[in-house]
């Protein structure tokens, strides 16, 4: 197949459209952010005054990736699975509703800058870059899982060079968020939101209309070419799909993509309403990749040119959505389609550099190692960072034949690390270092315990009703044994987590403060040593005065009138009694 002159075209021309607008976007607000306010901290959180418009806009581009829409098509058309397994379009649609409700207030109103802020201010700083790993690996792996699948998708439709187009895609990605930071990323989510609309819901009625697709209303509870797209649970596999919905419904919080856009909100209020508008637009742009999945197992390949057999007997049900839009609609429709594509992509990718560059600047550069660091210095690392994270997320996607699977295992440590870790630190009182190590470990250990078939990771925990499976792959005759785990143990192991947390702080707590272990062995100084050099160093945490310092481990009164000033913004907090419930942390806005 030659190249499409006309596929090339129109990737051009939307390239440079999105190119324009975050050099636009960066050109606009060069001076936003106001008097005081760190240029560094501007590009974190685009100064802290994102609208509703925008920040609806780009916390829904930001869910709505290629691995979003990719994803919710291939589940619908797959024979087993269908739309039942489809989990992706609600489960993040009520994690944002979760994250509205209970997360978004209490971290917008503390004006943290970045997710690991609290971590640092409570835990310390090690503890906070013990934490900033599997934030960075979730965020870099996803980057890379994107860009692989934008090579697969480009080379379906328009036959050129994968290499190219990935690298292509994130210079692009990678320019417009060195020079705008947030605001860019943002401005261009506008545009990329609106082209994966228009461009999925033009390609939907052509593909319905092709003569090789029976009617999806029949398919969806009768079987004609296959399986009905509808889907089942079967009774066995319950536990499985609670486990796998519980994890994209909580493990879609612990996002610093997330909490990125939370906090540059102009209000905690703001906040909270850019989560619910955001999961309302994941569920409308959820509806064209379903249609495509259920146009998908509604086809007979055999009366298209994509031949006698079908997209998964030919191991390219991933592929379902581009397919489709090269197979089942006229040529013109489906380049707006790969644009549409493209924007998905490009909108997750910048997010999650940015969001990488982010927490190292700031969490591990600045609190870490640099507390004197000058803004400056802080905004050039930041471009350092994104160049490294993107280029090393490229790298990833062209040369790893696993990326998927580092994605799924990292994604599955952030939900049982990071949530039940960033669950405690906000709304459990007390919590403490010693707690926050066990609860790690106890995380680590039993989700590395039940293995990962994607990396062929075996598994050293056999949870109840596990079994090995055997898988023959159907092009090369290939056999491999698989264990399946039945048992929700990602859940099993974000609540051990959390419980480690909570029971190991509070035995930590007793036995310092009852005199059982002497004072020189509070290693972390967590629980005696409250007002630690370490402790201290925690005032650089929020350069803005907007901590109130009951929220830190607790003081001696004494203390408490020096410092009160610098942790309270008397504007944005109430400073009754310190309540990490989101209900106390009042507005005046």
């Amino acid at each position: 197949m030659a190249i499409h002159a006309e596929g090339l075209v129109a990737i051009v021309i939307f390239y440079l459209l999105i190119l324009g607008v975050g050099i636009w976007a960066a050109w606009k607000n060069k001076n936003a952010g106001g008097e005081g306010v760190d240029q560094s901290e501007t590009i974190m959180v685009g100064g802290r005054d994102i609208g509703l418009f925008v920040g609806g806009f780009t916390m829904t581009a930001t869910w709505v990736g290629g691995g979003y829409i990719n994803g919710t098509a291939e589940y619908v058309y797959l024979p087993g699975f269908g739309l039942a397994w489809a989990q992706a379009p609600f489960g993040y649609a009520l994690s944002l509703v979760v994250g509205g409700l209970f997360f978004a207030k209490p971290m917008r109103s503390r004006g943290y800058v970045t997710m690991l802020d609290p971590f640092q201010q409570i835990y310390g700083k090690r503890m906070g870059g013990l934490l900033f790993i599997p934030a960075l690996m979730g965020e870099i792996f996803w980057s890379a899982a994107i860009l692989s699948a934008l090579g697969a998708t480009l080379s379906v439709i328009v036959d050129i060079n994968i290499n190219m187009s990935v690298m292509i895609s994130a210079l692009i990605a990678i320019f417009y968020t060195l020079v705008g930071g947030l605001y860019s990323v943002a401005y261009t989510d506008v545009v990329q939101l609106f082209c994966i609309f228009v461009g999925l819901w033009i390609s939907v009625p052509f593909a319905l209309s092709n003569p090789a697709v029976s009617s999806i209303g029949v398919t969806a509870v009768e079987k004609v070419h296959q399986e009905p797209w509808l889907g089942s649970i079967k009774p066995s596999e319950g536990w499985m799909w609670m486990d796998n919905f519980c994890l994209l419904m909580l493990g879609g919080i612990p996002w610093q993509v997330y909490f990125q856009r939370v906090l540059s909100a102009s209000s905690a209020t703001y906040a909270q309403v850019l989560s619910f508008l955001a999961a309302f637009g994941c569920i409308v742009m959820a509806i064209p990749s379903v249609l495509i999945g259920a146009i998908g197992a509604s086809t007979d390949w055999n009366q298209t040119a994509y031949g006698s057999v079908s997209p998964k007997d030919n191991e390219q049900s991933d592929m379902i959505l581009p397919i489709v839009l090269q197979y089942l609609c006229p040529p013109y429709i489906s380049f707006f389609g790969l644009g549409a594509v493209s924007a998905a992509v490009m909108s997750s990718a910048d997010s999650s550099i940015l969001s990488a560059s982010s927490m190292f600047a700031r969490n591990i550069y600045q609190l870490a190692f640099r507390q004197s660091a000058s803004d400056r210095e802080i905004i050039w690392v930041m471009r350092i960072t994104i160049f490294v994270f993107g280029a090393l997320a490229t790298a990833m996607a062209l040369l790893t034949g696993t990326v998927y699977g580092l994605w799924y295992l990292s994604s599955d440590l952030v939900y049982v690390i990071i949530f039940p870790q960033l669950l405690s630190v906000l709304f459990i009182k007390g919590t403490n270092t010693y707690g926050s190590v066990a609860g790690y470990v106890f995380g680590l250990v039993l989700r590395i315990g039940g293995g990962e078939p994607y990396l062929k990771l075996p598994p050293f925990i056999c949870y109840p009703g596990c079994f090995v499976e055997q898988k023959t792959h159907r092009l090369t005759m290939e056999v491999e044994y698989i264990t399946v785990q039945k048992f929700p143990f990602k859940t099993v192991s974000m609540v051990a987590s959390f419980l480690g947390n909570v029971a190991f702080s509070y035995l930590a707590k007793y036995l310092f403060e009852s005199g059982t272990l002497s004072p020189k062995y509070d290693f972390f100084d967590a629980v005696l040593s409250k007002h630690s050099a370490e402790i201290m160093d925690k005032t650089t945490l929020v350069g803005n005065d907007n901590i109130i310092l009951s929220e830190m481990a607790p003081v001696k009164p004494g203390l408490g009138m020096s410092l009160a000033g610098t942790f309270t913004n008397k504007e944005a907090l109430s400073e009754d009694d310190g309540d990490f419930s989101p209900e106390s942390n009042n507005e005046h806005d």
